[in-house]
């Protein structure tokens, strides 16, 4: 989905390939929020679906997220269900559905996307997505066609991000003249 406004050019994207079952997840997204501070609207972040196969339950937790946010908590639901990966990993869809209830989302409707699976050719592209552009771990970050690979280390990242996003913005504002 293009949201751009008609006021607004098309505004620079990051791309942030995230599972829910992964503490480095976890510690992102005090960057995610440094970025949504400092850009607001100039910069759109997106968070992609990448569940590994190591962690058994990243699957319906990225199913569970898109059900959030198709009830409108999406941020909130991710946010709260990264900040208990590690107990993700022993519950398994019976956390998804106790986080869902704490948000007070609709939880017989959570239940239901994840038997019926109805958000998972949304999860499966970004998936695709991914491994296409070279993605093998979480968080990866991809910003004016350059990956980051945060899995090894968030060192650095934050700034080189915000190096990225500056030159895209000023990039953008120069065609306008």
């Amino acid at each position: 989905m293009n949201d751009t406004h008609p006021d607004h050019p098309a505004r620079p994207v990051l791309d942030v390939w995230c599972e829910l079952q992964c503490p480095d997840c976890y510690r992102a997204l005090a960057d995610l929020r440094t970025l949504r501070e400092r850009y607001g609207y100039a910069l759109e972040i997106r968070l992609r679906h990448f569940p590994l196969e190591k962690h058994r339950h990243a699957y319906a937790a990225a199913q569970a997220a898109e059900e959030a946010y198709a009830q409108g908590r999406g941020d909130a639901y991710v946010a709260a269900v990264l900040a208990r990966a590690e107990e993700l990993g022993r519950r398994g869809e019976e956390l998804l559905l106790e986080v869902a209830g704490k948000l007070e989302l609709d939880t017989e409707e959570m239940e239901l996307a994840l038997i019926d699976g109805r958000h998972m050719l949304v999860v499966d592209a970004d998936q695709a997505e991914g491994r296409a552009i070279g993605v093998t771990g979480t968080p990866t970050y991809v910003i004016g066609g350059e990956r980051l690979d945060g899995g090894k280390s968030q060192e650095g990242l934050l700034e080189r991000i915000e190096e990225i996003a500056d030159r895209l913005l000023a990039e953008g504002s120069g065609r306008d003249r």
